[in-house]
């Protein structure tokens, strides 16, 4: 059988092995080789976005007003050429793409990170605690799972506010109960093991046994579902600028660009809204693109 289960390798074979046979069968499809190349580019265009952009959309100083709105390879009276054109404050559209996806790919992994560490360690000690408190705990996971995530984001940021950090809390509150029910489930199944049980029955803390033993091979349901949600962060993101309860004015999101632009689309000036959407569509899609195939390799029995 050429494919590799992963799943199993995490459980017996080591580390480096394992890791070698993941990325030789990832390598395989197209498909999700080009999106892992595409993310990597966006990541690094975000990373050095202050030393390849042509200019710096927080700098109040270097826009021109009567530049504003400009179509696409307009050259201003300052000399400069917009690629892309400007939107309605006159920045460089093309600046303010990349630093939008500089600012979409920090809201999604930092959320995800906080909602992953979160959702891992509650869904496993859940799982091993078990009683009452585990019966409370999933049960108030499933009536936060029973809202869509847009309204519980949206009810969140709207209360707490536009910025960065409120934002993020936001978006980790609106997602970690699915980190909650993945890490309970597979920490359930963990927990009815031969080698969980033998840890049990010496004299040792919880605590020890849930990161040493459970949360470890608690991992590759999680990561499946990481994938996801950082997209779906992404994603969230960009409809609460939309909607204006997310990032301020002043922050060039991908979000706040779309919205910025929305109102001049019927008179022709399509690029303010079309490029950042565009932008994002391909931000998101590479992502998802790429958790499909970890997906399929750490979950074998969902392959076709």
């Amino acid at each position: 059988m050429s494919d590799v289960i992963i799943k199993d390798n995490f459980e017996s074979a080591p580390p480096a092995s394992a890791w070698r046979d993941f990325w030789r069968v990832f390598f395989r499809n197209k498909v999700a080789t080009i999106a892992l190349g595409v993310v990597l580019v966006i990541v690094l265009v975000a990373i050095f976005a202050p030393f390849i952009t042509p200019q710096d959309p927080y700098d109040l100083r270097s826009l021109v007003l009567r530049d504003a709105r400009r179509p696409p390879g307009f050259v201003g009276a300052n000399g400069m050429h917009y690629l892309l054109g400007t939107d309605s404050q006159g920045r460089d559209l093309l600046s303010a793409i990349i630093y939008g996806l500089r600012i979409s790919l920090e809201m999604g992994l930092i959320a995800g990170a906080v909602a992953f560490t979160i959702g891992a360690i509650v869904g496993c000690f859940a799982a091993y605690a078990g009683g009452r408190f585990e019966t409370f705990i999933m049960r108030l996971v499933d009536v936060q799972l029973s809202f869509p995530a847009i309204l519980l984001a949206f009810v969140v940021a709207a209360l707490l506010g536009q910025g960065k950090g409120q934002l993020i809390l936001a978006l980790v509150f609106a997602q970690y109960a699915y980190f909650v029910r993945t890490a309970h489930g597979a920490a359930s199944a963990e927990r009815q093991k031969d080698y969980v049980q033998a840890a049990l029955s010496i004299p040792m803390s919880g605590w020890f046994v849930i990161t040493r033993h459970i949360l470890p091979n608690s991992l590759p349901p999680l990561i499946v579902v990481a994938t996801v949600q950082v997209a779906a962060a992404i994603s969230l993101e960009a409809t609460l600028s939309f909607l204006g309860v997310g990032l301020p004015p002043t922050e060039p999101s991908l979000g706040m660009l779309i919205s910025n632009g929305f109102q001049y689309l019927l008179s022709g000036r399509y690029w303010i809204s079309i490029y950042p959407g565009v932008a994002l569509i391909i931000l998101i899609m590479a992502i998802n693109l790429v958790g499909d195939q970890v997906r399929d390799q750490l979950n074998p029995r969902l392959r076709k």
